[in-house]
């Protein structure tokens, strides 16, 4: 059984974003169901836990250390980083491996000094590995650092996670096309605009990069207080396969055989 837990489904703000009084932020004060807090995931396997991103400041509280088998970072920006800075400090004896992509930045002193994370050489473009229970493909994005998507398989299933990014590079759009995919997970931070917001996806962009690439579902995640405020008017008119992810969501998936084809 693979287990995919929203830890969060937030912009680098969240919602509710101090100080805001919009509709959004204050409905998610007053109703913790609709917090947004930064995008990840969390990996469920037989084997234990995958932490895809780490933004989140209290994964001690949720996660045992025997529990955590690996660290998978989309990039070094602080919102999907910033929770292994509390956690480093462990004095237990095995490291905990990180997969990245090649950012010779990284996030402050955490190459420096990782702690008990154990940082491994970073993946190329569409660079692929078997974890117990499932698979990962690292695929490109365009956002203003280094920053890898994910395709994560377990039997014919297949999800897209792909977060931040403002569009596909032509060879991600290409890898995406020729896979059935169950579920893209995309970033979609705003409402519709009359033109691209930086480094991210309006809801027009996440609409049509979801149609050219063929999955059977879109989910929109990395999501803003803005975009809350609209979904309140106009979630009704999301297409048909539309959904939006919240925090604590999870999607389960029986086992059976996924390959790729290209290796």
């Amino acid at each position: 059984m693979l287990k995919i837990e929203f830890l969060g489904s937030g912009n680098a703000a969240g919602v509710p974003v101090w100080g805001c009084d919009c509709n959004a932020c204050l409905s998610a004060e007053s109703d913790p169901t609709k917090r947004r807090r930064s995008a990840s995931l969390a990996i469920h396997t037989e084997e234990g836990i995958t932490l895809l991103d780490a933004g989140l400041t209290d994964l001690a509280e949720r996660f045992s250390f025997t529990s955590v088998k690996r660290v998978l970072l989309t990039h070094f920006h602080m919102d999907h980083v910033q929770g292994l800075f509390h956690l480093r400090w462990s004095e237990q004896l095995e490291p905990i491996p990180v997969y990245r992509p090649d950012d010779p930045l990284g996030a402050d002193d955490l190459y420096k000094h990782p702690g008990v994370f154990a940082f491994q050489p970073p993946f190329k473009p569409f660079d692929s590995v078997e974890w117990p229970g499932f698979r990962v493909v690292a695929l490109p994005l365009i956002h203003s650092r280094e920053t890898f998507g994910y395709l994560l398989g377990n039997g014919r299933y297949c999800m897209a996670y792909l977060t931040d990014t403002a569009g596909f590079p032509a060879e991600t759009l290409s890898y995406l096309q020729r896979y059935p995919v169950d579920d893209l997970v995309l970033d979609c931070s705003e409402p519709p605009r009359d033109s691209m917001p930086r480094n991210h996806n309006d809801l027009n962009a996440a609409i049509a990069l979801w149609r050219q690439s063929g999955a059977a579902r879109l989910w929109l995640t990395h999501i803003s207080h803005r975009l809350d405020c609209w979904l309140e008017h106009s979630a009704a008119t999301l297409p048909e396969g539309v959904y939006v992810a919240r925090d604590g969501m999870v999607l389960e998936v029986e086992k059976d055989m996924w390959t790729d084809n290209d290796t």
